[in-house]
């Protein structure tokens, strides 16, 4: 699905929280299916992040704060399009600082649709996150289940997901995604992630804990995620609006990936089972984005774990078990974000 088509009518995209680890593999692709691209981001992981593209004069690059609505204004500035990723992105991280969670992933988000609407954007396309459903056993997560989400991070992703909807009006097309889990390489790496935490440490120390391994965690590779936001921006308006999508590839239990990653960094690397309390366990559907947009993740979870093995091997993530610009949460300690 390498060939995106460009929608006519979105000339310029925003995308808050260009520079983290989606952002910097959807970037590049927007750049070069044809759209300008602003990005509004703390560059709290680097300022290269996005270095191969600042030789293309459609990127406008704005480091700010999203819940600074002046700074958030001057990015819209002639924007059609915003894909919103910029949060506080997983539950340790959230947990470290809940204040600071809600201030971005929910206080700051009404402020921010409006000013879109404000600024004439005609497309808002949200990343939630399938944390939303909560445990559901035995079922197909369909779009359609109710919400049940267990901790804040995944409660204001499922809050946001509503007041979008209170927001939506004609001319001003919402569409919300509920990716499964992002796995594989990035220019701006997390290691603080499920197939990409074993993977680092499977090929780093041999070793693979497993906490549980029954579990169905749902993953999807970086480069079907960012082809999907690709996609909601080219759909028709009226195919989007007001939709909700899971976006996910295969379900796999945590055992299932720890073995995966021991068949790709080699039999050497021991697997220790451990107890765990966190027992979250979905089995995610997607099949409404496939039967009404086409969508099909097409990189095997497999793949993300050979292009990390990869990029180790090469020396694209040096330091890889120590470096706090890999993790999230050590990132954020470090820097005090307040």
């Amino acid at each position: 699905m390498s060939q995106h088509k460009k929608n006519s009518d979105l000339n310029r995209v925003l995308v808050t929280g260009g520079a983290g680890y989606v952002g910097a593999v959807l970037v590049p692709k927007l750049l070069a299916a044809g759209y300008k691209v602003t990005v509004l981001d703390l560059y709290l992981y680097g300022e290269d992040v996005l270095k191969e593209c600042r030789s293309n004069t459609g990127l406008r690059e704005v480091k700010g704060d999203i819940r600074d609505i002046e700074v958030v204004k001057e990015a819209l500035c002639g924007c059609d399009a915003v894909i919103h990723l910029a949060c506080i992105s997983n539950d340790p991280s959230f947990e470290l600082n809940p204040e600071l969670g809600r201030s971005i992933n929910l206080d700051a988000f009404v402020p921010l649709v409006r000013a879109a609407k404000e600024a004439k954007v005609k497309r808002f396309i949200y990343a939630s996150s399938s944390s939303v459903y909560g445990v559901k056993e035995g079922v197909d997560v369909t779009e359609d289940l109710s919400l049940e989400p267990l901790t804040d991070y995944s409660k204001f992703k499922a809050e946001c997901e509503a007041l979008l909807e209170k927001e939506r009006v004609p001319g001003f097309t919402t569409v919300t995604i509920r990716p499964a889990t992002v796995c594989g390489y990035s220019p701006r790496q997390r290691l603080d992630v499920v197939v990409n935490i074993l993977t680092n440490l499977g090929y780093h120390k041999g070793e693979i804990s497993v906490f549980g391994g029954n579990q169905l965690r749902p993953n999807i590779h970086i480069e079907d995620m960012t082809d999907a936001y690709l996609l909601l921006l080219s759909a028709a308006d009226a195919a989007i609006d007001g939709k909700v999508y899971n976006a996910g590839y295969e379900n796999h239990s945590v055992m299932q990936l720890a073995e995966m990653v021991r068949r790709n960094v080699g039999a050497h690397a021991k697997l220790e089972i451990r107890p765990t309390n966190d027992l979250r366990s979905y089995h995610v559907s997607s099949k409404r984005i496939k039967d009404e947009l086409g969508f099909e993740a097409s990189h095997s979870i497999e793949q993300a774990v050979v292009d990390l093995i990869r990029a180790f091997k090469d020396g694209r993530l040096p330091n890889s078990l120590d470096d706090p610009r890999y993790f999230n949460i050590k990132m954020m300690q470090k820097v005090n974000l307040q």
